[in-house]
């Protein structure tokens, strides 16, 4: 089957739909959230301590065994739980609007952490659902899917639901954010049940064996190479973005530059390079994508730094507007590449009997160096500058890069572990 086929079969088909339910939540929670509290004069300090609703993306492998253990009644041991979050998430994010950020902001700190909880038991579940539903060679491809899905869904909040706030009230904006959950439900209960495996048999077994068959399977120095470099791929690349919209900001750009220039010159590369990066995996395989769009990300953290070195200006051109769009571009194109070869890495290295727990663990362990390195970011750049700050997001890169050599040797197409 030709590269292109590949694309077009039922199986990326509902990989569209898994990216999608999983982005829409998230999104919500990062963009419309907070400007519907701002728009309703809550104070930026209480907004930002919206943030630590973050906290069960970067947990949620406590409670994944639970997902690998038990089924739901009728649906099966995947299908229930992604029924069960889908149609849960529906009706929070439609009550949600019915608050008033005035009176009643606990009460939606207390619905914002249930989406949160929710969102993050969705992303155990459809991780899950997806690697045992594609083959080990359909990994890349089907996974550059679901993050380009996954990407795309979030302009439902951050764009359209923006949109209609102008035009209608907040309560309505929910509900109709809320209905975009319907197509995933329809396409949980439209699929079947994947069976690669059979579950743990007991609570215990799905909470020790899958830490217990990751290192013993190929010894323990394998598994401790394998976690070291989930923390560092993406080290440099993620904390050098943290602080974008501050570094555009003291270039002296405005924020309509930041918004239309970010909108158009960052979403787009991100999607077609993830697209394009899945393709190019389905030839080149994971390994090798890991090393390759590894380097894109090296090379975006420069773009900045060259941004940096121009300084800031003092009056905004077209020639500057043009330097912040190549800078976007190339980070963007960098991110869509690198996270859909590295979300494949991950995938491909679960076992299918320990799905769930295993890839909330390696998900959880990406996510970590970008909580606590990026709560540094702004005391480097204070000490050191933007430019020296991101020569050391560059260098922090380098570490993930080596341990390719150990974790995914070039020459070494195909290594996934034996099930």
């Amino acid at each position: 089957m030709s590269v292109i086929r590949q694309l077009f079969t039922r199986r990326m088909a509902i990989c569209v739909f898994t990216g999608f339910s999983s982005g829409l939540p998230l999104y919500l929670l990062f963009n419309l959230l907070p400007a519907w509290l701002r728009s309703e004069h809550v104070d930026l300090k209480t907004i930002g301590l919206f943030a630590l609703i973050q906290f069960p993306y970067t947990w949620k492998f406590i409670w994944s065994p639970l997902l690998d253990r038990y089924a739901l009644p009728l649906f099966g041991r995947r299908r229930g739980w992604m029924v069960l979050t889908q149609v849960a998430l529906l009706v929070v994010i439609a009550i949600m609007g019915v608050f008033s950020p005035a009176s009643q902001l606990s009460t939606i700190a207390w619905c914002a952490t249930l989406l949160a909880v929710l969102s993050a038991t969705q992303d155990i579940v459809l991780d899950a659902y997806r690697r045992e539903l594609l083959s080990d060679a359909e990994l890349g491809l089907g996974n550059a899917v679901h993050v380009n899905a996954y990407r795309v869904a979030g302009l439902v909040p951050g764009s359209l639901s923006l949109i209609l706030a102008d035009f209608m009230s907040w309560d309505k904006v929910f509900s109709i954010t809320a209905l975009f959950m319907l197509p995933g439900i329809a396409m949980t209960l439209m699929v079947k049940e994947p069976h690669r495996a059979a579950p743990p048999k007991t609570l215990r077994e799905a909470v020790i064996e899958p830490f217990h068959e990751f290192i013993t399977r190929n010894g323990w120095k394998s598994a401790m190479l394998i976690l070291a470099f989930l923390l560092f791929y993406k080290l440099g690349d993620s904390m050098c973005t943290s602080l974008a919209t501050p570094f555009y900001l003291d270039m002296g750009f405005s924020k309509t530059d930041i918004g239309l220039i970010a909108k158009n010159s960052g979403l787009w590369p991100s999607v077609i390079g993830g697209m394009l990066g899945g393709l190019w995996m389905v030839k080149i395989g994971i390994n090798r994508a890991l090393w390759l769009f590894g380097v894109v990300q090296i090379l975006a953290i420069f773009g900045f730094a060259w941004l940096a070195a121009i300084g800031h200006h003092a009056e905004i051109g077209a020639y500057a507007r043009m330097q912040l769009a190549l800078v976007i571009a190339l980070e963007a194109l960098g991110v869509g590449l690198g996270t859909v070869a590295f979300v494949a890495f991950i995938a491909r290295t679960t076992h299918p009997a320990y799905t769930a727990t295993q890839f909330a663990l390696f998900t959880s362990l990406m996510a970590m160096p970008r909580t606590f390195a990026n709560a540094a970011a702004g005391w480097l750049v204070e000490s050191m500058g933007w430019e020296g700050f991101f020569m050391l997001c560059a260098f922090l890169a380098m570490p993930g890069m080596l341990l390719l050599f150990k974790v995914a040797p070039w020459h070494e197409k195909l290594h996934y572990p034996l099930h």
